[in-house]
């Protein structure tokens, strides 16, 4: 059942990092959640910001963070931040220890450089 609001709080995520980096062997800055099917993405300042194309994509509009202390939504509606929300289903987060850039192994030594 997906809320008027654009969050279905049952929907787990997709994954521990982002579902096309992943596919394709890319790396991100930070991650995102969809608050509506779960789709793990990449941030806006990551190289391919895969968060943002799933949110053009099929209209869900509502993301959550998915780093570890984090709990803000950002609607793209409304271009609004939100410093909670409802609870989702776990996990809430990336695990811990894995490293920020991500995922390890695929971050290039000059990961700094290539951010958007």
């Amino acid at each position: 059942m997906n809320s008027p609001n654009g969050i279905d709080p049952t929907v787990p995520p997709s994954g521990t990092g982002c579902a096309e980096c992943d596919a394709d062997g890319g790396w991100w800055f930070h991650l995102r959640r969809c608050a509506q099917c779960g789709h793990i993405g990449c941030c806006d300042d990551s190289p391919a910001k895969h968060a943002t194309a799933h949110a053009r994509g099929t209209g869900h509009q509502v993301i959550r963070s998915f780093e570890p202390g984090e709990s803000w939504f950002y609607s793209y509606e409304t271009s609004e931040v939100y410093a909670s929300g409802p609870p989702l289903a776990p996990p809430e987060s990336h695990p811990a220890d894995q490293p920020t850039p991500g995922p390890a192994g695929r971050v290039p030594e000059d990961w700094a450089d290539r951010l958007g």
